[in-house]
């Protein structure tokens, strides 16, 4: 007995002199804390107000934003979720799927509009291309040939075309239902939607006006295709971390 235990601390010892000798790697994440400074003649709470700065977003109406973020929180769990998973529960998969391609679809109208006002001449013919490839063998919409054809799908709004433009984001704005935007994006999705209504591809517009559970099913299909949940961040500084995210998410998709 003596003499296992005698071997298995050897077996020890000669793991930590090994893992003690083992080099530290070049990117240094091996102790990141070495290389942090704090200034030691301020409290701790200076470091943990310099963490939270990055959070930091232009938001005047919190207060408003706030109360429409938890009515947003409540009506998604009571209303959307339980219809999305009724949804899933009576619909096929191959039939969601082709709903959520016919919807994909008609998205790359305004899509092809604002690589047009943005002079990106290379991502209007890829949308265009898309487009006709998908009206056509993908009948009407309801398969994507063009993806399998290399043809990504990417989105671009109005909101992208005038922060391109130099158009500054103005204020964060939660709106009911809809979630995070700005003064901006909001304006943009306002034109996306008069756009597409004057276009009235396929006729869906037209249809919508007299079979409104046409847009009922898009606004089903548009949270199916969601994956954020109220609450999975697991986190009381929720609220600031989806307005910081979808703020700098905006702001890499216009400098991209």
């Amino acid at each position: 007995m003596a003499e296992r235990t005698w071997l298995v601390a050897a077996v020890l010892l000669a793991g930590t002199l090994q893992a003690a000798a083992a080099p530290v790697d070049a990117d240094g994440f091996k102790h990141p804390l070495d290389s942090l400074r704090l200034d030691t003649d301020r409290d701790q709470r200076e470091f943990e107000r310099a963490s939270l700065a990055i959070l930091n977003v232009q938001d005047p109406w919190e207060r408003w934003n706030r109360r429409v973020y938890h009515f947003n929180q409540r009506f998604d769990e009571r209303v959307l979720l339980p219809v999305v998973r009724g949804y899933r529960a009576i619909t096929p998969g191959f039939v969601r799927s082709g709903v959520h391609n016919f919807f994909g679809n008609l998205a790359e109208i305004p899509g092809l509009l604002n690589s047009l006002l943005q002079l990106r001449g290379r991502r209007a013919l890829d949308t265009g291309a898309r487009l006709l490839l998908n009206t056509t063998l993908g009948v009407a919409g309801l398969w994507d040939p063009a993806s399998r054809m290399g043809l990504p799908r990417q989105s671009e709004d109005f909101g992208q075309t005038l922060g391109a433009y130099g158009v500054p984001a103005g204020p964060y704005l939660v709106l009911p239902v809809l979630g995070p935007s700005n003064l901006r994006d909001a304006g943009g999705q306002l034109a996306d939607l008069l756009a597409a209504e004057r276009i009235d591809y396929l006729n869906v517009a037209t249809a919508s006006g007299v079979h409104p559970e046409i847009s009922v099913l898009k606004a089903i299909d548009k949270r199916d295709g969601t994956p954020f949940r109220y609450g999975q961040l697991n986190s009381p500084f929720e609220y600031n971390k989806i307005r910081y995210v979808y703020t700098r998410a905006r702001q890499l998709q216009i400098e991209e």
